[in-house]
């Protein structure tokens, strides 16, 4: 496999983690369910539900992602 397709897979990955996480963070924090953990309870890191660590890391991985395929080497 070549760098650019290994790159378009996982951006493809992360897009997919960003979308799950994102609808998982906004049924949290919008709404009230319990789609993650509830905010400041048990099950929380740092305050926060664990939904919002993993939208905020697939996000770092897709920039890095989409950085790696603007770069033209």
């Amino acid at each position: 496999m070549n760098m650019p397709r290994a790159l378009w897979s996982i951006l493809a990955v992360s897009l997919c983690g960003v979308a799950f996480s994102g609808v998982l963070t906004y049924r949290e924090l919008f709404h009230d369910s319990n789609a993650c953990s509830p905010l400041g309870q048990a099950g929380t890191l740092f305050g926060y539900p664990p939904c919002i660590y993993g939208l905020v890391m697939y996000g770092v991985v897709a920039m890095l992602a989409a950085w790696g395929l603007a770069a033209k080497r």
